[in-house]
Protein backbone atom coordinates (compact mmCIF):
# COMPACT_ATOMS: atom_id res chain seq x y z
CA UNK A 1 0.00 0.00 0.00
CA UNK A 2 1.71 3.67 -0.76
CA UNK A 3 1.34 6.45 1.09
CA UNK A 4 -1.27 8.37 -1.41
CA UNK A 5 -3.87 5.68 -0.89
CA UNK A 6 -3.06 4.86 2.84
CA UNK A 7 -3.49 8.99 3.46
CA UNK A 8 -6.95 8.92 1.15
CA UNK A 9 -7.93 5.99 3.47
CA UNK A 10 -7.47 8.07 6.52
CA UNK A 11 -9.11 10.77 5.42
CA UNK A 12 -11.85 9.05 4.19
CA UNK A 13 -12.13 7.49 8.06
CA UNK A 14 -11.79 11.04 9.81
CA UNK A 15 -14.69 12.14 7.46
CA UNK A 16 -16.79 9.48 7.82
CA UNK A 17 -16.55 9.93 12.02
CA UNK A 18 -17.27 13.66 11.16
CA UNK A 19 -20.01 12.83 9.27
CA UNK A 20 -21.13 10.54 12.36
CA UNK A 21 -20.57 13.21 15.35
CA UNK A 22 -22.53 15.84 13.32
CA UNK A 23 -25.44 13.22 12.74
CA UNK A 24 -25.40 12.27 16.69
CA UNK A 25 -25.01 15.79 18.12
CA UNK A 26 -27.94 17.01 15.82
CA UNK A 27 -30.05 14.31 17.00
CA UNK A 28 -29.14 14.90 20.18
CA UNK A 29 -30.33 18.42 20.16
CA UNK A 30 -33.61 17.25 18.48
CA UNK A 31 -34.32 15.28 21.03
CA UNK A 32 -33.35 17.49 24.05
CA UNK A 33 -35.62 20.07 22.18
CA UNK A 34 -38.35 17.81 21.85
CA UNK A 35 -37.53 16.24 26.12
CA UNK A 36 -37.64 20.39 27.09
CA UNK A 37 -41.04 20.73 25.24
CA UNK A 38 -42.45 18.51 28.40
CA UNK A 39 -41.85 21.10 30.83
CA UNK A 40 -44.24 23.99 31.98
CA UNK A 41 -41.90 27.02 31.02
CA UNK A 42 -44.80 29.09 32.03
CA UNK A 43 -44.06 28.71 35.52
CA UNK A 44 -41.06 30.21 35.56
CA UNK A 45 -40.83 33.03 32.44
CA UNK A 46 -43.32 35.75 32.27
CA UNK A 47 -44.60 35.51 28.59
CA UNK A 48 -43.11 31.65 27.74
CA UNK A 49 -44.65 32.30 24.03
CA UNK A 50 -42.32 35.34 23.61
CA UNK A 51 -38.96 35.35 21.33
CA UNK A 52 -36.42 35.37 24.34
CA UNK A 53 -38.81 32.29 25.70
CA UNK A 54 -38.24 30.26 22.89
CA UNK A 55 -34.69 31.59 22.21
CA UNK A 56 -34.12 29.99 25.37
CA UNK A 57 -35.83 26.89 25.02
CA UNK A 58 -33.27 26.82 21.80
CA UNK A 59 -30.03 27.68 23.88
CA UNK A 60 -31.26 25.34 26.49
CA UNK A 61 -31.70 22.46 23.98
CA UNK A 62 -28.20 23.24 22.51
CA UNK A 63 -26.64 23.15 25.74
CA UNK A 64 -28.37 19.78 27.43
CA UNK A 65 -28.11 18.17 23.87
CA UNK A 66 -24.38 18.95 22.73
CA UNK A 67 -23.51 17.36 26.32
CA UNK A 68 -25.26 13.99 26.11
CA UNK A 69 -23.85 13.65 22.49
CA UNK A 70 -20.15 14.65 23.66
CA UNK A 71 -21.05 11.92 26.38
CA UNK A 72 -21.85 9.55 23.69
CA UNK A 73 -19.32 10.19 21.31
CA UNK A 74 -16.67 9.89 24.09
CA UNK A 75 -18.03 6.84 24.88
CA UNK A 76 -17.71 4.96 21.28
CA UNK A 77 -14.39 6.40 21.31
CA UNK A 78 -13.62 4.87 24.80
CA UNK A 79 -14.67 1.77 23.95
CA UNK A 80 -12.87 1.24 21.08
CA UNK A 81 -9.94 1.79 22.46
CA UNK A 82 -10.70 -1.21 24.63
CA UNK A 83 -10.19 -3.13 21.47
CA UNK A 84 -6.07 -2.94 22.26
CA UNK A 85 -6.62 -4.55 25.30
CA UNK A 86 -6.98 -7.72 24.83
Amino acid sequence: MDTSSASSALNQSIALDSLMNICIVVICIGLSWWGLQAIRFDLFLKRPKSSPAIFLQILLSIALGSEVARFIIEYFHWSSLLKGMF
